[in-house]
């Protein structure tokens, strides 16, 4: 998904200029402009980040304009990327009229994070590493996850994920209420 036309186009039906955008969301008007540009690659979090300035949600973003769906299977190829080349995240039903659980399928390239600032965000999250390890910090404690191992928190605690491991990580986890 070209993330930057994608941007440029939620910001134009918000009727917001650039710099306006730059404003709400705290960032610079280069910032926007980089990204709308795809001369730069945001972070989940610096996304999210700029698209407080709309309000709206990664998931809102993705699937703006997105009929609602009565679906119940989803192929891997239906499940949009909410995340970019180095830290993927496979939105399940991203569509679906009343998404009231976020579940995704991850995956963190070898030195992949999530990106400088810690994540907070309402609700609960779990997950487990399918394959390769995962650093996850929880409120300052972090601890490296391996295959099998999994997590679940309160999600307003402050965290991030990175892959400190030279193999590529998955995991498969679950958010309640759903914040992409």
């Amino acid at each position: 998904m070209d993330i930057g036309a994608r941007l440029r186009m939620v910001r134009a039906r918000f009727g917001l200029s650039q710099r306006e955008l730059a404003k709400r969301a705290g960032v610079t008007n280069g910032t926007i402009s980089l990204i709308e540009q795809n001369r730069v690659s945001p972070s989940v979090s610096s996304l999210k980040k700029v698209l407080e300035g709309l309000p709206m949600s990664l998931s809102d973003f993705f699937t703006f304009d997105a009929e609602p769906e009565h679906k119940v299977f989803y192929n891997a190829d239906e499940l949009p990327n909410l995340g970019n080349d180095k830290v993927q995240l496979f939105l399940v039903g991203a569509s679906h009229e009343r998404r009231d659980l976020q579940i995704l399928r991850e995956f963190y390239e070898p030195g992949a994070d999530t990106g400088p600032d810690m994540l907070t965000h309402e609700g609960q999250e779990g997950g487990v590493v399918i394959r390769g390890a995962i650093e996850l910090t929880v409120n300052g404690v972090s601890r490296i996850l391996n295959p099998g191992d999994a997590y679940y928190f309160d999600s307003q605690q402050p965290h991030r994920f990175r892959n400190v491991s030279s193999e590529p990580c998955e995991i498969v986890s679950a958010s309640s209420p759903s914040t992409f």
